[in-house]
């Protein structure tokens, strides 16, 4: 049953094919085949070819649509796009900056530059060009890496009924390419067997218009698949239609929500923390109380307090300890709860949730589920009849995003080369009119009577300057048929032919550099790059920025699945010169070890991360270094930006160096450092005299008190000699007054 299903599989995706390669896609070809014939200087069909010779007029074209078309792919793919990752947490902002320099890693190890260039050039001439994500599992020995890749849009079948530009709403997109089976053994050699004993009828699907033998340019279709041959055996290679289908798939899914409670081991080690933290606090409180009591001590003996008071405080205090040991404990227990009770939310598929279900222990854990659908995109390839392989892609969006030039509402758009088809068959037709003219001026017809000359010499020698040419007597003498003057118009039609090229595809002859020179040549260039380019512009803001933003969404994911073990991304990043040119390492997914030396976590953990991507609008354009330098030196002059920034926008080589030696911001990096010195010494030596200062100070206020002290004891010695006099003075007259009185008294007793 199995083998039937995948032998069906293969008819499916064939008949799907054949069903893809409908009217409209055929015509759209064909259409596309001829703007391509054109770019390649081939504008002549078979038959135009044949039938110009045929009336003796030159076959010569005047080719103004590919240097249209190559400078309107420089204006696009002058410099490598640029994403930018914007974090959606916090946490995520670290990898989102490192995001971009994983995308350049893998642009330039795609060859990104040329890639983008064929993808334009496809644009712009066959309508629509293809960008695919690829992942090539052999790569860095092994470990996979993320590729940019481009694909033939001739080799692209899309589901006639999308109408998304990005072709979003598709509800597949078939790759079909004729190969050799030993080419396909080569991609895939893991399916040898079933490529080998493959049968299939390979189309030759792309035709070209024009005369091929007389063509300047070969092309895939040329190519004879006879030529193709074996390189082991030499013999021709056997050659099988090659299918892969994307297709969208709606798969079930399920957001479960999980009590999932912790091991024994998880369990004792959150008690021993809770434990620990308890007895940190209790600690810690037992100190406080200590210093509380001691302060209110303090302030009693002080008597800033009473007694009664201390006592009240330090009883509200030990209350405030004992209720935060019981909140710790509380809030502890809670942890130890939602331990246990610990809910998580889980996606995946609804069939494997299914599965889980029967286990009645896993049933008894899940709390709410919630079921949902999700888009996949679904990757079958087959090869003729023979089933390869299928792959479910966890990836929401094709891997194959298109840039088209203009999107008509179908798969099916047009290129820039398609509306210049038909003035640049405007232009060869009055070139070939005008030449055709000339030569019939230049080489005259004559009208005879058969038999007055011999035929032979007149057609050798009629047109030689300075020929004698004879006729027999008794005819008329030949006579000359001059050609009808060539109308003004076609000179009118030729030049207005080139200005409607260029008209219609935005460039004008001066972004060649063939146009007339501009008064102001610098000025005249910037306004020529701002004016002149806006339809070129507009095509770039509207399509090419949001298919490469598109893709770098792609890249995104791609890459999260792809890089998830520990890696280093070395890019270059080259300055003006060879020798200015820096390696920067990026590491991505650092294990985080614990003491046993097991991986508890990772650093720029880059799968888990959650970023948007942006596209950095204008990243991809030219800038005119000539006319920029121009006015940033204007700019210098005017005092308006620092000599850094002019430097920056030069092409001068080993910039850094001369910024490190010439910048303004260097010389006064050192003149302030000078200062700073000169600053520091000032500093000491006012210090220096602030010390003598306060040192004078203390001694003639030192001065200033001896002599304040000397006074008041010389006061106070005079004040005391002066009260000794009296002393003295007293006792003597209290001698003097004893004597009177004893003398007295004597002389009273004689008596």
């Amino acid at each position: 049953m199995a083998k039937r299903g995948r032998k069906k599989k293969a008819e499916v995706i064939l008949d799907l094919w054949r069903k893809s390669n409908n009217y409209s896609r055929r015509k759209w070809y064909n259409d596309s085949q001829a703007a391509n014939d054109f770019y390649l200087n081939d504008q002549l069909t078979q038959d135009e070819r044949d039938a110009i010779i045929e009336s003796g007029m030159p076959d010569f074209i005047i080719n103004r649509i590919t240097p249209a078309i190559d400078i309107m792919k420089y204006f696009v793919t002058a410099n490598n796009p640029k994403w930018q990752a914007i974090a959606s947490e916090g946490s995520d902002a670290d990898v989102a900056q490192l995001h971009s320099a994983v995308s350049e890693y893998c642009w330039h190890l795609s060859g990104g530059k040329g890639l983008f260039g064929q993808v334009i050039h496809d644009s712009l001439v066959k309508g629509c060009g293809y960008f695919a994500i690829t992942v090539d599992p052999d790569a860095d020995r092994g470990m996979g890496e993320v590729m940019f890749t481009s694909v033939d849009p001739y080799d692209i079948y899309i589901d006639p009924s999308s109408r998304d530009i990005m072709f979003r709403d598709a509800s597949y997109i078939i790759i079909q390419k004729n190969m050799p089976k030993d080419q396909l053994i080569k991609l895939m050699p893991q399916y040898k067997a079933k490529i080998n004993k493959a049968s299939g009828s390979p189309e030759s699907k792309q035709t070209s218009s024009r005369d091929k033998e007389a063509s300047q340019s070969i092309q895939h279709s040329d190519i004879n698949w006879a030529d193709i041959y074996d390189p082991e055996t030499g013999e021709n290679q056997e050659m099988i239609d090659f299918y892969e289908c994307y297709a969208r798939k709606k798969v079930a899914m399920v957001n479960a929500y999980i009590k999932n409670p912790p091991s024994p081991k998880q369990m004792n080690a959150i008690r021993e923390e809770v434990e620990k933290e308890t007895e940190i606090l209790q600690e810690e409180l037992k100190v406080q109380l200590q210093e509380k009591e001691l302060e209110l001590q303090t302030a009693v003996e002080a008597g800033e307090m009473i007694q009664e008071r201390a006592s009240l405080e330090l009883e509200k205090f030990q209350m405030e300890a004992q209720r935060q040991i019981e909140e710790q404990q509380a809030s502890l227990q809670s942890k130890l709860i939602d331990a246990k009770g610990r809910i998580e939310q889980t996606v995946m598929d609804k069939k494997v949730f299914d599965n889980l279900l029967e286990d009645a222990s896993f049933s008894q854990q899940v709390v709410d589920v919630v079921e949902f659908f999700q888009t996949r995109i679904m990757l079958t390839c087959t090869a003729g009849d023979a089933f390869l392989y299928e792959q479910e892609l966890d990836i929401e969006d094709y891997p194959i995003v298109p840039v088209p030039y203009t999107h008509t509402g179908t798969p099916y758009p047009m290129g820039a080369v398609t509306p210049m088809i038909g003035k640049q068959q405007e232009i060869n037709k009055a070139h070939q009119v005008m030449i055709h003219n000339a030569n019939l001026a230049s080489n005259l017809r004559w009208l005879y009577t058969e038999g007055s000359v011999d035929e032979e010499e007149w057609e050798k020698y009629s047109s030689a300057p300075g020929a004698m040419l004879k006729y027999r007597q008794g005819f008329e003498v030949p006579t000359p048929v001059q050609p009808t003057p060539i109308n003004n118009a076609f000179y009118t039609i030729t030049q207005e032919g080139k200005s409607d090229i260029e008209y219609i595809s935005g460039v004008a002859s001066q972004m060649q550099g063939v146009g007339q020179p501009q008064h102001d040549t610098y000025r005249g260039m910037l306004a020529l790059d701002e004016y002149g380019t806006r339809r070129i512009r507009q095509w770039t803001n509207n399509v090419v920025e949001p298919a490469l933003e598109q893709l770098g969404k792609i890249f995104k994911i791609v890459a999260q699945q792809t890089y998830q073990a520990n890696k280093v991304f070395r890019i270059v990043q080259p300055e003006a010169g060879a020798s200015d040119a820096e390696v920067n390492s990026v590491e991505l997914n650092i294990p985080i070890y614990n003491d046993f030396g097991d991986v508890v976590g990772r650093w720029n953990d880059y799968e888990t991360a959650r970023f948007d991507i942006r596209i950095v609008v204008g990243s991809t354009q030219p800038i005119n270094s000539w006319a920029l330098q121009d006015e940033y030196f204007k700019w210098f002059e005017g005092g308006l930006i620092d000599d850094i920034a002019m430097v920056e926008v030069t092409d001068i080589r080993n910039k850094k160096q001369l910024l490190k030696r010439k910048s303004l911001y260097s010389d006064m990096q050192n003149q302030l450092a000078q200062m700073e010195q000169n600053i520091k010494e000032l500093q000491g030596e006012n210090e220096t005299l602030e010390r003598q200062i306060v040192q004078a100070g203390i001694k003639l206020k030192i001065n200033e008190g001896d002599k304040a002290n000397q006074q008041q004891y010389m006061q106070t010695e005079a004040e005391q000699k002066l009260t000794r006099q009296v002393l003295k003075m007293t006792q003597q007259e209290a001698r003097k007054e004893v004597q009177k009185a004893k003398k007295e008294a004597v002389d009273s007793n004689k008596k």
